[in-house]
């Protein structure tokens, strides 16, 4: 059974920084594409960021491009999403995924989500 838990959300001020983590555990960790999304209200699902298996080639979104950083733990089954410079308009629910690639995930074909971490980030 493939498990995904995200961790780390909170409030903080504008201008803050967090840190999100995924654990993964149920398959192979490596090998497969991992990615952030997120989902304020009365919005739709956004697409953060991306990381491939063993190559750890990322993409972002514009919006994220210079203040976000994703990054994975293949030893530990672990994913991360290092937020910087944080906007009002950051924040959001958000959920890691896993796919076969990232292109994967960015047309939508997730294999699995974790449940979510909320990020509240005042004026």
């Amino acid at each position: 059974q493939v498990q995904l838990v995200e961790s780390g959300g909170g409030l903080v001020q504008a201008g803050g920084s967090l840190r999100l983590t995924c654990a993964a555990s149920g398959r192979p960790f490596s090998t497969y594409a991992m990615g952030w999304f997120r989902q304020a209200p009365g919005k739709e699902q956004e697409f953060v960021a991306t990381i491939s298996g063993n190559a750890n080639i990322a993409h972002y979104a514009d919006s994220v491009k210079g203040r976000f950083t994703i990054s994975r733990d293949n030893a530990k089954s672990t994913l991360f999403l290092q937020m910087n410079s944080l906007k009002p308009n950051d924040s959001a629910t958000y959920y890691c995924a896993t796919g076969q690639t990232s292109l994967s995930l960015l047309s939508g074909a997730m294999d699995y989500w974790g449940q979510g971490t909320q990020v509240t980030v005042s004026s």
